[in-house]
């Protein structure tokens, strides 16, 4: 795979730098729509995503492609940002992305836990993520925002929306959680919401992210996925 030519960690537009982090597939682009020069076709991600934003990074245009048709494989780095791929890997990736859902998570380096480890970080996060679901449920307004971090931009508004509700009902599936590279305590977790109220009914996909603060889950970040 080739990366950008001056490494990683992207921050700014033209630092020619591939983004570390937890993306998504935002598109996909066929070769008959494109030049030669992206091979197979190509897959833009969410770059910058809304945890980039909020560090003051920029940039636009971070995409997988493939190669021109009379080479097998770039360098090791020597894209403008861009994830590269020789054309075979490519075509075998296609087969199983599905566009706003298939995650694309770069990282600097694997890193190895245990099964038990794993096993219950993903459980304590699944127990936050259920009282959430259920305060909210109760209309406890002041139980529901205490598992949103003090960073979190929008609790005015969700305190006046859950005051006029008389009932609400959540469900939530088809739940995923990422872990964040570089960072620590930090989860993209996504989900499919079925919500429904006296006054409103609704389904979507929903993309939250979670931090650790003084021992304890919080959502920083939440919206439309």
């Amino acid at each position: 795979m080739t990366l950008g030519k001056n490494g990683i960690d992207k921050a700014r537009e033209g630092d020619q730098k591939t983004p570390i982090g937890v993306y998504h597939v935002t598109a996909n682009l066929p070769r008959s729509k494109l030049t030669d020069f992206y091979g197979s076709g190509a897959f833009p991600i969410n770059y910058p995503n809304e945890w980039d934003r909020r560090r003051g990074r920029d940039g636009f245009g971070i995409w997988l492609h493939g190669v021109p048709s009379d080479m097998y494989a770039r360098p090791p780095r020597a894209s403008d940002g861009c994830l590269v791929l020789a054309n075979p890997d490519l075509e075998s990736v296609a087969r199983h992305v599905q566009v706003g859902t298939t995650p694309v998570i770069i990282a600097d380096k694997v890193e190895w836990t245990t099964a038990n480890a794993l096993e219950a970080e993903r459980d304590s996060l699944a127990a936050a993520l259920e009282q959430w679901r259920a305060d909210w449920q109760s209309r406890d307004t002041e139980r529901y925002l205490t598992h949103y971090s003090p960073r979190f931009a929008s609790a005015k508004h969700k305190q006046a929306v859950n005051a006029g509700k008389t009932w609400i009902e959540v469900r939530l599936s088809r739940l995923a959680m990422f872990r964040y590279p570089l960072e620590t305590d930090f989860v993209v977790v996504t989900f499919e919401q079925d919500y429904r109220s006296n006054g409103l009914k609704n389904a979507m996909k929903k993309r939250q992210y979670w931090i650790k603060e003084d021992g304890r889950w919080k959502i920083l970040y939440e919206g439309a996925a």
